[in-house]
């Protein structure tokens, strides 16, 4: 069963397949925690391994993986001797470089996708700059798992939903509401939540007069 994927077994020293077997852990084997892609990528091309995972709603979380002790440390030793000379860190840092160059780009390009789904009327346009940026900050951010960072949807697509997600979430009370646990009924919730905030986009889009008792006016009193 090498490279299966399996679940957290009822104990330390054991896994759950998808058929719902209990297996046991060899007794020469090891779990590597997660952290340490270059790591991980290269103890599963070894060998032997059993990788675990545990899915929680629609996020997917590793645990690590299960392979033999010996390899685990032979290919941490070899990799800790690739680390310490001077070449790999030098391509460290232009990966860095590379990475902070396209995540600049990409925030950049966001934010201009924000603000053009916006669509503010220009007395407005200071609003819809602070808007802007308060949610390309909480979007782009790498790692933030939001609706920014999804490649299967344009950028477009994704500054809306971004958009919606953040008035959502700062502009209505969703984030205290008690949702009965009837299929459907958050998502209807969202709907109605979605179909307010657009309601209120408009009113800045035609260019209407706003006060400080506006939602949108108290969210961004911070920003």
């Amino acid at each position: 069963m090498s490279g299966n994927i399996f679940t957290p077994g009822p104990t330390t020293n054991t896994v759950r397949g998808a058929n719902g077997q209990v297996l046991t852990v060899p007794k020469d084997w090891s779990l590597l925690p997660p952290g340490d892609a270059g790591l991980t990528r290269r103890v599963k091309a070894a060998g032997d391994h059993w990788v675990v995972q545990e899915k929680k709603g629609r996020r997917t979380f590793s645990h690590g993986v299960w392979a033999p002790t010996d390899t685990i440390d032979r290919i941490r030793a070899e990799l800790e001797s690739e680390r310490s000379t001077e070449g790999y860190a030098k391509r460290k840092d232009a990966d860095a470089r590379r990475r902070e160059k396209v995540q600049g780009e990409y925030v950049e390009d966001f934010h201009g996708a924000v603000l053009t789904f916006l669509n503010f009327h220009p007395s407005h346009a200071e609003l819809a700059q602070r808007l802007a940026r308060a949610v390309t900050d909480h979007a782009t951010p790498v790692g933030s798992g939001t609706v920014a960072r999804t490649k299967r949807i344009p950028v477009e697509q994704r500054a809306e939903a971004a958009v919606i997600a953040w008035l959502r979430h700062q502009t209505t009370g969703y984030d205290d509401m008690v949702i009965p646990r009837i299929k459907g009924e958050r998502r209807e919730v969202r709907r109605m939540l979605a179909q307010r905030s657009k309601e209120l986009l408009s009113r800045y889009r035609r260019g209407e007069s706003s006060s400080k008792d506006c939602p949108l006016q108290k969210a961004l009193s911070g920003h």
